[in-house]
């Protein structure tokens, strides 16, 4: 299932665009090609999470982004040199036509369907809905990436092979009315997908996922639209937003391949020793005596001993290092693209920026609380940690801002993306910059090559309304 698509190449543009071209290059003579709405949208969850968590270096720079993890033996990637192994173009491709259209082409399906006893209309708005909040999440990950992308002329194919860059702003609001359709549509009193692998069918979960992705783009809005940003995260928590870990957007791994996890595959499978913790992550771990450093990380430099490799350094070793954990080893380790502990800390902002949602306290200590649990932290070393004064609510140091920031950006450890936008918005912690070119983290990638010359237009039109198509160009919500 992981493997249903194959890669693309410079074509990713045209086939991240594409309608009955790209569905027969995909067509394999020794297998149906009508492909069942339930399969695709599987398909297209597995290969969305592979993308976002795959550690390798040739796909996905966020662990570097997010100084989470540095390089040993190549740094290229760490020192932010993303267009070497075309890695902004790999994620480009990978999730417009692995995920966005696999998506899209199962909601065209759905809506074919005929209605029967078994099957209802119910089941029907239900699945439309289910694959709408799916492709939500995707295009608010890839806007977020890049700035302005392709969107409202997405899926043409051939009648369209240059499509035209949408404003990211202009994609936000449309997002939010997309999400909020997605919310009423969801019937509990239906079904969802068959062989759901996330959530087994059950709509009220897949509700409340919704819910939480439109409270997510709501808080990205904060900064340049408070309004809008109040408005739809009041909306979003009455919908009913995730409350606690068995919520959350989950994929559960297997043991054999190809269904492993894509940690495994670069980490164990490959032989190879590439990464070590980045002192970024690892110092401020140290300085709280954060009880997920030996989960995070390996204790190979001896017990209680955590050393972080200067971030995008030449010369890191991978003996002299602290190693990734033993627990990102495991090949059926889950995959989690938002959880509990991310929705509480967005409500804590929230709730600091006066939009009606509660306590800052509360909603910060139920962040930690539910990172430290999924992490399998025990219930005494959960209670001292957020006992310390350099962690509680009410004395850890700094404004707001970076108290939640602090402990959002740590829980976001194997979500990187998202740690990534934690540092993006609110500007904590300090990043360093690269140890071998000095460069700053970037605020975006930049978009692949392949649009320079497949759709050079646009593309010369899409660089100059953001401001230069370049890493440290700023998204339109990242103004501080």
């Amino acid at each position: 299932m992981k493997k249903l698509i194959i890669a693309f190449g410079l074509l990713g543009t045209i086939f991240s665009c594409s309608d009955d071209y790209y569905e027969s290059l995909n067509q394999d003579p020794t297998l149906p090609s009508d492909v069942p709405a339930d399969f695709l949208v599987n398909a297209a969850t597995v290969a969305l999470f592979d993308q976002m968590i795959t550690p390798n270096q040739n796909l996905n720079a966020a662990r570097f982004m997010g100084q989470y993890w540095t390089q040993t033996t190549y740094v290229d990637e760490s020192n932010y040199n993303l267009n070497e192994r075309n890695i902004t173009g790999q994620h480009w491709t990978r999730m417009y036509t692995n995920v966005l259209y696999d998506l899209e082409d199962a909601k065209r399906k759905v809506a074919t369907y005929e209605t029967s006893s078994t099957y209802s209309q119910a089941t029907k708005d239900n699945q439309i809905a289910i694959a709408e909040a799916i492709q939500v999440y995707v295009w608010h990950q890839m806007v977020d990436t890049f700035g302005n992308i392709p969107y409202s002329e997405a899926f043409q194919g051939l009648e369209n092979t240059a499509p035209a860059f949408d404003d990211a702003r202009t994609i936000y609001n449309d997002l939010l009315s997309r999400i909020s359709a997605s919310i009423a549509a969801m019937d509990t009193s239906g079904n969802g997908f068959e062989g759901d692998n996330i959530y087994g069918g059950d709509v009220a979960q897949w509700k409340k996922f919704a819910a939480s992705v439109k409270l997510k783009i709501a808080m990205r809005l904060a900064d340049v639209d408070a309004a809008a940003a109040s408005a739809a995260v009041s909306q979003a928590v009455s919908a009913g937003v995730f409350t606690s870990n068995a919520d959350n957007f989950t994929l559960p791994y297997f043991s054999t391949q190809p269904n492993t996890n894509p940690l495994w595959e670069d980490l164990v499978l490959s032989g190879r020793q590439d990464f070590v913790g980045a002192n970024t992550v690892i110092d401020i771990m140290n300085d709280l005596n954060d009880p997920r450093r030996p989960i995070y990380f390996k204790e190979n430099m001896g017990a209680g001993v955590f050393v972080g490799g200067p971030y995008g350094a030449e010369g890191n070793t991978f003996a002299n290092s602290s190693q990734v954990g033993e627990v990102l080893h495991d090949p059926t380790f889950p995959g989690t693209l938002m959880d509990y502990a991310e929705v509480s800390f967005l409500l804590a902002e929230a709730a600091e920026r006066g939009f009606g949602v509660g306590s800052a306290d509360t909603h910060y200590t139920n962040g930690v609380r539910a990172s430290l649990e999924f992490w399998g932290v025990s219930d005494a070393d959960i209670t001292a940690y957020l006992a310390s004064p350099d962690v509680a609510y009410a004395t850890a140091p700094g404004s707001w801002k970076e108290k939640i920031a602090r402990q959002f950006w740590l829980a976001m450890y194997n979500n990187a993306f998202e740690g990534w936008s934690v540092w993006r918005k609110l500007d904590y912690p300090a990043m360093h910059v690269s140890g071998f070119e000095n460069m700053p983290a970037p605020h975006r990638y930049t978009y692949p090559i392949s649009e320079r010359t497949i759709n050079p237009d646009n593309y010369d039109q899409a660089s100059s309304a953001i401001g230069g198509d370049e890493q440290s160009t700023k998204l339109f919500w990242d103004v501080n």
